[in-house]
């Protein structure tokens, strides 16, 4: 029974009580964002000014510290973390677990006199040894080959959590294997990075020999669940798996569209309050709050920052909110796909390069069709990702993300890339050898109101936003739209920056060698611009993603559907991938299959506990709830045939429970049978190939079985919350 539906009553109208992450009364925001950061100011107070000066230079130049300036910045950042009351210190890394890690050490340490000081050096700071086997590792590390190691990223500034009376200096870290493979998200991303980095200035110098330093930057938009905590907790899939394996639709759900950008829920709205005011301590620059378009459903994002620290804040971001929820029993959830029949939620990650001259490198101006060095990088994005769709697939593919991607919500297992009309023009007469002078006029910027003329005049972008497309250009940036929202921005950024790096070195390549050729700079860049754009103008589509025909259509073109994981993932292995990444030095070959191999065991093992969850459900909550109910009508049954009264309706319903019943037994059995089968296979990529085809297709099985019994059996029999009190209950 499920006896906590009647208590859940008297939580929903639980009073929050103020916590240290309450904003602070009569304080604005900027009197306190960041004052749990290491930040350049703080820094400037306790660094002397030469050290202070190496440290910046590492930051924006990657210049390495020596040990005296790193002993000097230990002492600093510990007098600064005791003087904010931190007792301890970690190095907080991003395993390939998909979360955060951390292990803490207090500054605290005995003296031989038996006297205790706070301690902290430069040995701690920039190095520390987590245990290296206890993390996938794809095979790069064996049981017994224990050592790894965490290594201090400047670039990323210390912070200090807060947790109940706790405070802890947290150090973000690269985490490497005893060989120096990269065994976490954050290595690879520096050298994307920096591949990056070196390809665009040089293709920048074209345009402009005063930029020194191109910076890749990022805007993640962060969708999420938010669900009472009592009605989670009896829920043993969402606590299991993140997501709901059972319940049947409500009568209400997303039709009328009147959840999204609505008024936000008091309860929810003093949760985002608390969480918000801890984001900002930790100098994570939320900026927008809203409701999404499921019920229960709601998004934040904040201000574009530099990929690695905005990486770093997502990560942190997610940590918090969760531990926030709980002090207003509340849970957020960060599956893809919690809910069936309603939208899912989906990480976008705007991303675009900006010069250390100022320059947006994605922004087209004013006159975007005569702006060559935007319509360079423009172009060359657009090949970047027509030559490595496959990889950019492989950085979202993921168990949750498989429910979510092509589901009438979220952007196809397809990659296509969006540019609006406009731009679209623009390519097609460049291509075409159009005249510059003569390009096609663009269309008035302003839009016209047919109201009152007090309405100010509103301004239109050179190109709509299209929310079906994986791959979007949204008029400064581009919006990648099919990560997923437990996912680690760091994937998708890793690849993306390696891709245009790559596309960019040949492109100077091909330029250079046309001007050696005799041709003038710009001839030669269009000319080779001509070149990407029709080689890569097969991935361009302007239209819906979501529609069956684009499926064809985008077949017809040669491009690839990838639908589930253990396919998209074939990409970190193919030569040409591995090679393009050894190219720019962000991954060797054997740590592409290990990342390979580390994938597939994630996908099995989630589908190995939502498999053994949704059997123990079933045979024990939904079929004994279900039979209970069926010996009740059957008794009833009885006693209408002992008094002559017709009872064909009860008969009908009672073989209609009893057939949901035999087959809810029958199928679990025989996915049982199929999840040992596949266990029993060697070969990784099998195993999890067996998992998606033999045994996933039972979920969707039983599930339907069970909800149709959710429909028919009593309610007050019924064992678990349904879907109306989990997403209209707060």
């Amino acid at each position: 029974m499920f006896a906590s539906r009647i208590k859940s009553a008297d939580k929903l109208a639980v009073s929050v009580e103020k916590t240290n992450g309450t904003t602070p009364n009569n304080r604005r925001i900027s009197d306190f964002f960041a004052e749990n950061v290491f930040t350049e100011k703080a820094m400037k107070a306790y660094l002397s000014e030469d050290a202070f000066n190496t440290v910046m230079m590492a930051i924006r130049t990657g210049q390495k510290i020596d040990r005296k300036v790193a002993d000097q910045v230990a002492s600093a950042m510990k007098s600064w973390a005791i003087s904010k009351g931190a007792t301890h210190f970690t190095h907080w890394f991003q395993p390939l677990t998909g979360s955060t890690a951390e292990k803490h050490d207090a500054f605290f340490q005995l003296q031989q006199t038996g006297v205790g000081i706070e301690a902290f050096d430069s040995q701690a700071l920039v190095q520390q040894e987590p245990d290296a086997s206890s993390f996938p590792s794809g095979g790069l590390r064996n049981t017994f080959e224990a050592r790894g190691y965490t290594a201090w990223d400047p670039s990323s500034p210390a912070f200090i959590m807060e947790i109940g009376q706790g405070k802890t200096l947290c150090i973000p870290t690269v985490f490497i294997s005893y060989n120096g493979e990269s065994l976490d998200y954050k290595a690879p991303l520096l050298k994307s990075l920096h591949a990056l980095e070196q390809a665009a200035v040089a293709v920048c110098h074209y345009f402009d020999k005063n930029v020194t330093k191109v910076t890749p930057t990022l805007g993640w938009e962060q969708e999420y669940f938010v669900v009472d905590e009592s009605l989670y907790e009896a829920r043993p899939d969402l606590v299991m798996s993140g997501r709901t394996l059972f319940g049947h639709a409500p009568a209400k759900g997303q039709q009328l569209e009147d959840h999204y950008f609505a008024s936000i829920p008091e309860r929810v709205y003093a949760f985002m309050l608390d969480f918000e005011t801890e984001c900002y301590r930790l100098g994570i620059p939320i900026k927008t709050r809203h409701n999404e378009v499921a019920p229960a459903q709601f998004e934040c994002a904040p201000y574009f920052e530099e990929v690695n620290v905005a990486v770093d804040h997502n990560q942190l971001l997610m940590d918090v909110m969760q531990r926030v929820a709980q002090r207003h029993k509340l849970r957020v959830l960060l599956h893809e796909k919690p809910f069936s029949g309603i939208n899912g939620s989906g990480k976008h990650c705007n991303w675009s390069m900006a010069t250390d001259t100022g320059k947006n490198l994605l922004s087209p101006g004013k006159t975007p069709k005569t702006n060559l060095q935007f319509l360079t990088f423009f172009v060359n994005v657009i090949k970047a990702v027509h030559d490595h769709a496959d990889l950019i697939r492989a950085a979202i593919a993921s168990a949750g993300n498989d429910h979510r991607l092509g589901a009438n919500e979220a952007p196809p297992a397809i990659i296509s890339v969006f540019i609006g009309d406009y731009m679209t023009r623009v390519l097609e007469e460049i291509e075409a050898r159009v005249e510059p002078g003569k390009f096609t006029e663009e269309g008035e910027s302003q839009l016209r109101l047919e109201i009152h003329n007090k309405i100010p005049a509103l301004m239109r972008d050179n190109t709509d936003r299209n929310r079906t497309s994986p791959f979007a250009f949204t008029g400064n940036k581009f919006e990648v739209r099919a990560v997923g929202a437990s996912q680690n921005t760091a994937a998708i950024m890793t690849v993306l920056n390696t891709i245009v790096a790559d596309t960019l070195t040949d492109f100077k390549k091909r330029v250079d060698g046309l001007m050696e050729e005799g041709k003038n700079r710009e001839v030669a860049i269009m000319e080779v611009l001509r070149e990407f754009i029709t080689a890569s103008k097969r991935i361009l589509f302007e239209g819906n993603n979501y529609a069956p025909e684009w499926h064809e259509e985008a077949a017809r073109r040669g491009l690839p559907n990838l639908p589930t994981t253990p396919l998209a993932l074939d990409a970190l292995t193919r030569k040409e991938n591995i090679a393009l990444f050894e190219r720019h030095k962000v991954f060797t070959k054997e740590e592409m299959h290990a990342r390979h191999e580390i994938e597939l065991e994630k996908y099995i093992k989630k589908l190995q506990i939502e498999g053994r969850v949704i059997g123990e459900m079933a045979m024990n909550q939904i079929v004994p709830a279900a039979i209970q109910y069926l010996n009740q009508l059957t008794e009833g049954l009885s006693s209408l045939q002992a008094l002559g009264l017709s009872a064909k309706s009860r008969q009908s319903l009672i073989q209609e429970i009893n057939e949901h019943i035999e087959t809810i037994i029958r199928k679990v059995e025989e996915m049982t049978e199929a999840r040992k089968a596949a266990n029993a296979i060697d070969d990784v990529r099998q195993r999890a190939l067996t998992y998606c085809e033999q045994v996933k297709p039972y979920f969707d099985e039983i599930r339907y079985h069970a909800d149709k019994l959710e429909l028919v059996v009593d309610d007050k029999l019924w064992p678990i919350p349904k879907y109306r009190e989990l997403l209209f209950l707060r």
